[in-house]
């Protein structure tokens, strides 16, 4: 297992406008995410899972929907998500950036 990852390395594609990578150790899950194919016209789907996250805005502006609350994030901005909760986004930039953090890890993740 190497102990660090370059910045432009081990990103997997999930759609032509999203990549995801996934850096863990036992108990502690970072994934950098980046879209590419903003500004969107609708925000994403909800979603919601057990674990915990906290992320960090890296670059580009979007919209955050918790339940039934809307926030406006900037880079720079963080933002909290407790279990269970439904929650999106809506890129309002063309490309942004996001820094998750999972506690338990994210196995569908890996």
């Amino acid at each position: 297992m190497s102990e660090i990852t370059k910045h432009n390395e081990a990103f997997e594609t999930l759609t032509p406008t999203l990549k995801r990578k996934v850096v863990h150790l036992n108990g502690l899950m970072v994934t950098v995410i980046k879209f590419s194919n903003g500004p969107m016209k609708q925000p994403d789907p909800p979603h919601k899972h057990p674990h915990e996250q906290i992320s960090y805005v890296a670059s580009g502006s979007l919209k955050l929907f918790i339940e039934d609350r809307e926030y406006l994030l900037n880079e720079g901005d963080t933002f909290k998500v407790a279990s269970n909760l439904n929650h999106c986004v809506q890129t309002l930039t063309e490309n942004v950036t996001l820094i998750d953090s999972f506690a338990p890890i994210r196995e569908d993740f890996l």
